[in-house]
């Protein structure tokens, strides 16, 4: 049975597709080496329009209004431009409110975009541009540590990584925040309040790589200006403990935070990738892999939720639980020694 594979990987090769959400110009260039705040793509996009009843303005019928109408689609106009000039020896003049551009002109009217605002595309992760994608984006390809995370706040940053944490269960609190650290990535536990948040503002933070976030601060974590990514989703959670080896042995390099929310479609996740020197480029990550003996897994539900494992043996057949349900389930030894029996969709195997 295919399992979905959730990456924790002290040196792997990664390649990520970055586009942007609409048609735009693409900025970098093949074989162009990027860190993770780069931009390599732009767009503009209107971020409010303008809609000109030329017709009912004029008082006259949509067919006469657009023989009236002096632009088309495309132009640029100026504010109080004129965009339709009545006839007669009086005639009214309909002009333009704002700057802005023509999107489409009929049936007696003048849609205009106006309030341009510019949307820049950024790496995300320090690395090669292998292919350029014309108008939407690119395709990179980095080496060095990765880890996933199950939510993030949608900003992009990287620095030097800084370690709050003295244990995979620790909380994070503001007191633990202190001016040195200023610029710096932070290594926290669980967030518990929004006032740890705000603290890490004020520094300002380039980043935090947190285990989990309180329902309660999420609101304030998603204001916030700096990346923040929970290892292991929301809630009062520990780090597992896959994450926290990885993350906690690479203090002090430099890692890029990359907090865009997960989407099932295209695989994207929130994850945080450490540069590491290298001589010869490890092999490509797998997006997809087997339940199988020996295979390592993270456990995504109660009452082992976050634990690392390993499969001893995949169930033939469907295995009755304890709920009484029925299905595809393996045995999994916990890192205490305890073996468990896990449904397979309560499980990812990690790669």
């Amino acid at each position: 049975m295919l399992a979905p594979v959730h990456h924790i990987a002290g040196f792997t090769t990664v390649v990520r597709e970055r586009l942007l959400p609409t048609a735009g110009e693409v900025t970098a260039r093949n074989g162009q080496k990027v860190g993770a705040s780069d931009v390599v793509a732009e767009a503009r996009w209107a971020r409010k329009h303008a809609l000109l009843d030329v017709a009912r303005d004029l008082n006259v019928s949509p067919e006469k209004a657009d023989d009236l109408i002096q632009c088309k689609v495309g132009d640029k106009v100026s504010a109080n431009a004129e965009i339709a000039i009545g006839r007669g020896l009086f005639a009214q003049t309909v002009r333009a409110p704002k700057d802005g551009r023509v999107v489409a002109v009929g049936n007696g009217q003048v849609l205009l975009e106006i309030e341009q605002a510019k949307m820049e595309l950024r790496a995300g992760l320090p690395g090669t541009i292998i292919q350029t994608i014309p108008q939407r984006g690119v395709i990179i390809q980095a080496s060095g540590g990765l880890t996933q995370a199950l939510w993030g706040n949608g900003r992009i940053d990287s620095g030097l990584m800084v370690n709050l944490m003295e244990g995979a269960d620790s909380v994070l609190s503001a007191e633990r925040v202190d001016v040195s650290m200023r610029g710096s990535v932070m290594l926290g536990g669980m967030i518990k309040n929004a006032d740890v948040l705000q603290a890490l503002a004020e520094l300002p933070a380039r980043g935090l790589i947190a285990s989990s976030i309180h329902p309660s601060a999420l609101a304030k974590a998603r204001e916030m200006r700096y990346p923040i990514i929970a290892t292991d989703g929301v809630g009062s959670l520990p780090m597992n403990s896959a994450a926290y080896k990885l993350l906690s042995t690479n203090i002090r390099r430099e890692v890029a935070v990359n907090a865009e929310a997960y989407d099932r479609y295209t695989g994207a996740r929130p994850e945080a990738f450490i540069a590491l020197p290298i001589t010869n480029e490890p092999p490509i990550s797998n997006d997809t892999a087997e339940f199988a003996p020996e295979a390592q897994v993270r456990l995504r539900r109660p009452p082992h939720m976050g634990k690392i494992g390993v499969i001893v043996a995949v169930k033939t057949g469907l295995t009755t639980l304890p709920s009484g349900l029925r299905a595809p389930a393996a045995e999994v030894k916990l890192e205490n020694d305890e073996t468990v029996i896990i449904p397979l969709v309560n499980m990812e195997v990690v790669g």
